[in-house]
């Protein structure tokens, strides 16, 4: 697969809640950071490590939430393994039927098919606030510094 064609499989199958297949699109050694994390970035430096992360945050976000990705644009780079994509998460909140966007950008570097490298940039605070989650993050951020965080 192209990178690109690694990048709408990624951000459908996110959309789809297919969390199993998800940890697939990755190399067994990746390195995926979330630089733009309200809570930190915690960097996921394997297949496994992004099975437990689509495991666990994957099903929490859609139980409140439905998304589809939107206004997407793929940037080719010099390198052939490197993309750039923007993107937005547009849906709804579950509970209330209110529509929400969220705005990301993705830089990726595929090779043989496979995610090695990704900094995900998304709009966290977005998606926080459709999910209801203000409060939660509000007490996170009042916590001392190196006190343990939720993801």
């Amino acid at each position: 697969m192209t990178p690109e064609e690694v990048f709408l499989k990624l951000v459908h199958g996110v959309a789809d809640r297919d969390f199993a297949v998800l940890p697939e699109l990755y190399a067994e050694q990746t390195d995926v950071r979330h630089p733009m994390n309200p809570y930190g970035d915690h960097p996921l430096l394997s297949r496994d490590a992004l099975r437990e992360h689509f495991g666990g945050v994957g099903p929490r976000v859609t139980e409140v939430v439905r998304f589809q990705p939107d206004n997407l644009r793929v940037h080719q780079t010099a390198d052939p393994e490197v993309i750039v994509a923007e993107f937005e998460y547009a849906g709804t909140i579950v509970a209330t039927g209110e529509p929400f966007r969220v705005p990301a950008i993705f830089v990726l570097r595929v090779r043989d098919g496979l995610i090695v490298e990704s900094r995900d940039y998304i709009d966290h605070l977005s998606m926080i606030r459709a999910r209801g989650q203000v409060d939660e993050l509000v007490a996170h951020l009042k916590e001392p510094a190196g006190a343990p965080a939720a993801s």
